[in-house]
């Protein structure tokens, strides 16, 4: 009797034991194994990282456009400078014209104008007929003075734009006033206002300062 209780016992446990052992085998079984192998890789590559996304450069704020130009007062340059104009002018005698250009390898008349200014250190319009409305319009021919600036049309007689511009260099007498500007055929040059050529084709008289 104590024979079979022995042998039913250890029975009993063997099959706890065996039971024991199976659950635990399938428990493992459904645990998720780690992917040591991805690690290892990852320790050993550097994964692509992603590239920042670059930025647009921002772009710098557009200059305020100033609707009235930054030109010097007309009227507060002094007046006994007028004979540094004239000097100044009488410089670029000799340069060729050139449309648009500066200074002496090719000048304008517009530029010529500025550009002798511009080198008293007094900014003043660079366009002719923006010139035409700078400063005091000189109302006689007999008022007219060194330094005063001239206008004129394409054609004698006839109304248009401004085309022209020059300075006065010079009053000799009331029927011989001189004044410099950048001829298209011939340059820079001195020439009379009562000349056939001119006197017919010249509109207004201003006093910038």
């Amino acid at each position: 009797m104590k024979k079979y209780l022995s042998q039913s016992l250890s029975r009993t446990i063997f099959t706890l034991l065996i039971t024991t052992l199976l659950f635990s085998c399938d428990t493992l079984r459904k645990t998720p194994e780690r992917n040591t192998s991805s690690r290892g890789a990852s320790r050993g590559k550097s994964s692509p990282s992603r590239r920042p996304v670059s930025k647009a450069p921002a772009r710098k704020p557009a200059p305020a456009r100033n609707s009235t130009p930054n030109y010097t007062r007309p009227g507060s340059t002094n007046t006994a400078n007028t004979p540094q104009v004239v000097q100044i002018a009488r410089t670029y005698t000799g340069t060729p014209y050139r449309s648009g250009g500066n200074d002496k390898s090719g000048i304008d008349c517009s530029g010529l104008i500025c550009q002798v200014y511009s080198e008293m250190g007094v900014k003043v319009p660079r366009i002719s007929w923006q010139q035409s409305e700078f400063g005091q319009e000189v109302g006689k021919l007999a008022d007219i003075k060194p330094g005063d600036w001239l206008f004129f049309v394409p054609e004698a007689g006839k109304e248009g734009y401004v085309s022209h511009a020059g300075i006065v260099t010079d009053v000799r007498s009331r029927e011989e006033i001189i004044f410099i500007h950048a001829s298209t055929s011939r340059g820079v040059r001195e020439d009379n206002l009562f000349s056939t050529y001119f006197k017919g084709r010249f509109v207004k008289a201003m006093r910038p300062f």
